[in-house]
């Protein structure tokens, strides 16, 4: 299951990579931004400690629609967005990559 995931998220990523999506509605196009956010933010920096303790402040922080923010799903923003500046996506994407760890 780990690796069909894991598949499913690099043919994505490299879909994107060849030409930029173009989804039919918005539900694709988001299930497409969040997926290729996954693949991004799943390629290392899930590793550090600081990422996998942030994953009950990622929960929390999607069930509640973006309305409570832990200390640790914080950090683990701050973190991600400094090792990797490339990276665009929403606090919510990054929540849902962090969760899926």
């Amino acid at each position: 299951m780990r690796s069909l995931s894991r598949l499913l998220i690099a043919t994505i990523a490299s879909l994107m990579c060849m030409s930029q999506a173009q989804a039919f509605d918005t539900t694709t196009q988001s299930l497409i931004k969040t997926g290729y956010a996954t693949s991004q933010v799943t390629t290392g920096p899930f590793d550090n400690k600081l990422i996998l303790a942030a994953q009950d402040d990622a929960a929390a922080f999607i069930a509640t629609d973006g309305q409570l923010r832990g200390a640790q799903l914080e950090s683990a923003l701050i973190y991600l967005r400094q090792t990797s500046p490339k990276l665009h996506a929403s606090d919510l994407e990054l929540a849902q990559a962090i969760l899926v760890q």
